[in-house]
């Protein structure tokens, strides 16, 4: 089946569900009307349905490979590329200075979501050029971004971000790649890395790699990580592509998915580099390339679930199986388990777009308007954005596989390669375990202010909607009222480890409870439709869960320590 961009899911959702017009009446992003909105939207899914649907199976069956020390990409990604470079979709969001659209994040979010659904596979290497362009924005010396941001943002570089080593994961402190300073403006960097998407290509004139080394004194720890730009080929004068740089892949990791998106292995022996922000200030620059990931890789997790929820809806609608309750089509959609899993499957899809778009909604507002209670709620949605969006996208592709039956699991129906591709958005950028330990933590440092606004902007809804919608404000209403006294019992925790061991569930809830507050704005925009009817399902199958998710979050540490892990093993 062809894969369809929603467009018209996000112009709903603009519309009336996470605000976007705050953002079109701010002066940073006036430009940004209706009919641009729906304009852009419309190029974009044009490319995701035309262009880049197509190489989804030609990325799974013909990898990406290593020959002679370069990477050949799949068939048709160079062309797919060329594409996505020349509509100015890498640059959306950047600066205009540089040739950037200086379009809001919340539209880039939703046309990566597009593209994600389309080939994730080759929509990572753009979302990984715009990580950078962010990164250098912020962090860069006016030098390197007038030299390099305006190739990155036409797409005649690519970039990548290098955190990884093989004794350093999540612990990104414990990294060994050094730098040592030549003496004239450039760093000599050394080491290995790991996990680097997109590491290499074929198709732009030169890659640019974004690494976090220690510079000779550096002290132990992330407190003595500096962040250094390394192109693959050294500028000229001329500021072209130049001189061949004292780095290579070593080779590609074979993965579970992602056949189509290279994951190198990369050694830098003395190349040349540039330090990107402060001396010892690479954790900082890093995590804006980070943040900016983060979000994008909920939305990778949304664009496949739609994706798979398409491949089987329309599967479900063809195929005739058993017999189906009088007076319906006979297929198997017609069968009362197959529709609760197609339900579930488009509710949960609703939920985590809006939470991502949410996310989205508030970095614009903070950028357009500088206030830190928008800057607080983008903190406060990221680590949400990031798992759930992600969370969503393995489980709907894994009920995919289930409502295809038997023929799930056999390659040529296409099923199983969404699955496949979208486990490791669990992983990358971060784990969910790590998004919900962040979300305990850091996001908690001020006294749970930012959550608690945010759940007083859900009982606020919820309560001027009794008249209208009674049967679904009052559900959201509790559960907003039950996260609440959970999150003061994290606040609360003196010990946190205990806020730890119960942080996985304690995002689930606080996810589950969003997801309930958006499909209420949603019913209450269409009362009597297709919005009001999947709120329900949603708020009466579905909100229920955050019961139980609430009690195993406040259950504290001890209980996971009982036993000994050896004692596992009886």
């Amino acid at each position: 089946m062809p894969y369809r961009a929603p467009v018209a899911e996000y112009e709903f959702l603009y519309r009336h569900v996470v605000g976007f017009d705050q953002i079109a009446a701010t002066a940073r992003f006036e430009q940004a009307s209706d009919d641009m909105v729906t304009a852009i939207m419309t190029e974009a899914a044009k490319l995701c349905d035309e262009v880049m649907a197509p190489l989804q199976v030609a990325g799974d069956l013909t990898p990406t490979r290593l020959e002679n020390g370069v990477v050949r990409t799949s068939p048709g990604f160079a062309e797919g590329w060329a594409a996505i470079a020349e509509g100015g979709w890498i640059g959306m969001s950047g600066d205009p200075e540089y040739g950037g659209m200086g379009l809001p994040m919340t539209l880039t979010s939703a046309v990566n979501e597009m593209m994600s659904g389309a080939c994730i596979s080759l929509q990572l290497a753009p979302l990984m050029g715009q990580g950078q362009i962010e990164a250098l924005g912020h962090h860069a010396s006016d030098q390197l971004k007038e030299l390099y941001l305006p190739k990155l943002i036409s797409g005649e570089w690519s970039g990548t971000m290098n955190l990884t080593e093989p004794q350093a994961g999540s612990d990104v402190g414990a990294l060994s790649s050094k730098a040592v300073d030549n003496g004239d403006g450039t760093y000599a960097v050394s080491g290995q890395k790991i996990f680097i998407t997109w590491g290499d290509n074929d198709f732009s004139s030169n890659v640019c790699h974004l690494v976090l080394a220690r510079l000779p004194d550096g002290v132990p720890g992330t407190k003595g990580i500096s962040l250094f730009l390394v192109p693959k080929y050294l500028p000229d004068a001329d500021g072209n592509a130049g001189l061949a740089n004292s780095l290579k892949v070593v080779s590609l990791e074979h993965k579970l998915g992602l056949h189509g998106s290279p994951t190198c292995v990369m050694q830098f022996d003395g190349a040349t580099g540039w330090m990107v922000g402060a001396e010892n200030g690479g954790m900082a620059a890093m995590f804006t390339m980070m943040n900016n990931a983060r979000l994008g890789v909920g939305g990778q997790g949304v664009g496949i679930a739609e994706a798979a929820f398409q491949h089987a809806l329309a599967y479900a609608m063809e195929r005739k199986q058993g017999r189906t309750p009088p007076g319906t089509g006979g297929t198997i959609g017609d069968h009362a388990d197959v529709r609760r899993m197609l339900m579930a499957m488009k509710a949960d899809l609703f939920a985590a777009r809006a939470i991502t778009a949410s996310c989205a909604v508030a970095i614009d507002m903070q950028t357009a308007t500088g206030e830190p209670e928008w800057a607080a709620r983008a903190a406060l949605l990221t680590p949400i954005a990031k798992a759930f969006g992600s969370e969503v996208g393995i489980q709907v592709s894994e009920t995919g596989v289930q409502v295809h039956g038997g023929m799930g699991v056999i390659e040529e129906t296409g099923a199983a390669q969404y699955t496949r591709d979208v486990r490791v958005t669990a992983i990358y950028e971060g784990t969910n375990g790590i998004q919900a330990m962040d979300l305990v933590a850091r996001k908690m440092m001020d006294g749970g202010e930012a959550a608690m606004l945010l759940l007083d902007e859900i009982e606020s809804q919820a309560e001027k909607a009794r008249d209208r919608q009674p049967e679904l404000a009052e559900p959201v209403w509790q559960a907003a009222e039950s996260l609440r006294e959970t999150t003061e019992w994290m606040i609360a925790q003196g010990d946190m480890n205990d806020r730890f061991a119960g942080a996985v569930p304690y995002l689930r809830a606080f996810a589950r409870v969003l997801g309930g507050h958006y499909h209420l704005a949603a019913a209450l925009a269409d009362p009597k439709g297709t919005r009001a009817q999947l709120a329900h399902f949603y708020i009466k199958r579905l909100l229920p869960e955050h019961v139980g998710l609430l009690t195993q979050a406040q259950c504290g540490a001890a209980g996971l320590y009982s036993l000994d892990l050896a004692a596992l093993e009886g």
